[in-house]
């Protein structure tokens, strides 16, 4: 149990800094773009240490599937929880982009601000393994650099695998934006766990840009243009789709509905002739 109170402790770790950094922002509303840097942050740090677990804590810290999976759940669901609206994954925010809920520049930003707080995540990994405070970190951090890619099949299956996954939460992303977050964030997040925990033989069903380049990129097997195919242009791929499929056209590309007709508007009765007369 000790390798897992480690893990716990990490874990709040990221999680109070993500959250002070969002208090901080909402005092300088000109850098809420900052906020996805937290996001970003706060989930591929947690789930670097969640795959580590994965990878090694069945045989060197007694942590079986069950411990593993409720871990992601609850991880997904505290990212949820204290970001919010700041969802850490590129598709989404050229999703809102697509929609035209949000301009150009601050997609920009967001964009550059999520693979910052990414690369800064791995880097705080890298530092908490080297330390060494159990056996399983011991481990991981001799495999660090020789890690095993979470791309288990070819190209072509992992493109499709990721599609399939980004397209399904899209449109349930879609489907449940408006509604009350009590409702939203645990809907997500037991997606999140299921689409991940499926597709764990396959690609590990990441569906975030952000996630894919923080968990598997560094790890060899394939080229950065390989891993971007199938994390980066399926994702962004599965999101049009969706998003298409969901509003029957991309409103930032074209504003008529290809897909489903537009209702006609309310027509009043027309007055009688005998009427317009006494008038």
């Amino acid at each position: 149990m000790s390798g897992l109170n480690a893990s716990l402790g990490y874990f709040v770790v990221v999680v109070i800094t993500a959250f002070l950094i969002r208090i901080l922002i909402k005092k300088w509303p000109r850098f809420s773009f900052m906020l996805e840097f937290a996001s970003s942050f706060m989930l591929v740090g947690c789930l670097l240490e969640v795959q580590t677990i994965v990878e090694v804590g069945e045989w060197a810290g007694g942590l079986g599937p069950d411990v593993t999976v409720t871990m992601l759940f609850v991880v997904l669901l505290s990212h949820g929880i204290i970001c919010g609206a700041a969802s850490g994954n590129p598709s989404v925010s050229l999703q809102r982009y697509l929609q035209k809920d949000a301009s150009a520049l601050p997609t920009l930003l967001a964009l550059v601000a999520q693979f910052l707080g990414s690369h800064l995540a791995i880097l705080v990994a890298f530092y908490y393994w080297s330390l060494e405070l159990t056996d399983m970190h011991m481990i991981k951090n001799l495999m660090a650099s020789e890690c095993s890619t979470s791309l288990k099949v070819s190209l072509l299956q992992g493109f499709f695998t990721e599609f399939f996954c980004a397209s399904v939460l899209h449109l349930i992303l879609l489907s449940l934006w408006r509604r009350s977050a009590l409702i939203r964030i645990p809907l997500i997040a037991v997606l999140l766990t299921f689409l991940s925990h499926s597709a764990r033989n396959y690609t590990s069903g990441f569906v975030n840009p952000c996630l894919a380049y923080g968990l598997t990129f560094h790890c060899p097997g394939f080229s950065y243009l390989q891993y971007s195919l199938v994390y980066w242009l399926s994702s962004v791929t599965g999101m049009i789709l969706a998003l298409f499929l969901f509003m029957g056209h991309i409103p930032k590309l074209f504003s008529k509905n290809l897909l489903y007709s537009q209702k006609k508007g309310f027509r009043a009765p027309k007055a009688d002739k005998s009427e317009k007369k006494k008038k």
